[in-house]
């Protein structure tokens, strides 16, 4: 049976038409509820079966490693990295619920399954670089040029068309 990872858009946008009962997250997600009502949702959820759990380390470690291929890691949070180590435990039979473009293109690195929430769908996969906005040097990280001391900014190294999962 198809279990579910939910990010906290889940509880955010109000979308939980899953049962509760084959969702799981993770404990940070409860962190960014701000709202009464998502509060609401997440505890109904955990009334009605959602599993709270922490990830396995050796998981976050594949996450971080992942997203530093992808230089997503500027991007992600700690809460992004939990979901996305939580569902790389559990790749073989659920589907990871977010809408976090990040968190998509790091999933799919991963081989997880995703489905957004409200958002679209990511298309490709994206590595990224950092190019120099004065003498547009190109680096792999940081935030200042080490050339000219300009500011660096976020630019597509690569783009690989992803394979749709069925």
């Amino acid at each position: 049976m198809t279990c579910y990872i939910t990010d906290s858009a889940v509880f955010i946008m109000g979308n939980c038409n899953y049962d509760s009962s084959l969702m799981i997250t993770v404990p940070s997600v409860a962190d960014e509820l701000k709202s009464r009502d998502s509060v609401l949702r997440f505890d109904l959820a955990k009334e009605g079966g959602l599993r709270v759990e922490w990830p396995e380390p050796e998981m976050v470690k594949e996450v971080r490693k992942m997203a530093e291929h992808t230089r997503d890691s500027e991007e992600l949070s700690k809460t992004d990295i939990e979901i996305l180590a939580k569902a790389l435990e559990h790749r073989d039979r659920c589907i990871l619920l977010t809408d976090d473009y990040a968190v998509q293109n790091v999933a799919v690195q991963l081989g997880i399954q995703v489905k957004p929430i409200a958002q679209k769908r990511i298309k490709d996969i994206i590595i990224w670089q950092k190019q120099c906005i004065g003498c547009k040097k190109i680096f792999n990280d940081g935030d200042v040029c080490l050339i000219c001391g300009s500011a660096l900014k976020k630019k597509r190294k690569k783009t690989i068309k992803e394979k749709r999962q069925s």
